[in-house]
């Protein structure tokens, strides 16, 4: 919570909305930059995935973790393993995505490492939950 509180002020105080948006998304890569190397790895990969197939999204902390946002609201968001004494980092997504399918589907993955077919993967989560 001390970690949100600061983000929102932090917001607050910038400028433009263009240099509100780069200060957002340089926060979110010195976040990163500061995760253990396991969580790093596949923090910079989600964050690229994330920019080159959703580029609507805006990148900002949330709770001190990267997350993507549409129109302020957060649609997808990493957790690492490390933050929370987890044995996996998480992708989790939002009731901003969209992902529904049927009365039932997924709201976020285990991550222990990445794959190619699991870079595809989130590529096309992050596609349909960005539209």
């Amino acid at each position: 919570m001390k970690e949100h509180a600061k983000e929102l002020k932090a917001s607050a105080r910038r400028g433009s909305r263009a240099d509100k948006a780069a200060a957002e998304e340089a926060d979110v890569v010195a976040k990163i930059a500061e995760m253990q190397e396991s969580d790093r790895v596949m923090a910079e990969r989600v964050h690229a995935i994330v920019k080159e197939n959703a580029p609507g999204l805006a990148p900002k902390l949330w709770y001190g973790m990267p997350s993507y946002a549409r129109d302020g609201k957060v649609v997808c968001f990493f957790q690492s393993a490390e933050k929370f004494k987890a044995r996996y980092a998480t992708l989790g997504f939002s009731d901003q995505a969209h992902l529904d399918e049927g009365s039932m589907w997924p709201t976020s993955y285990a991550l222990t490492r990445l794959t190619a077919a699991d870079e595809a993967m989130i590529a096309t989560l992050v596609k349909n939950a960005a539209h």
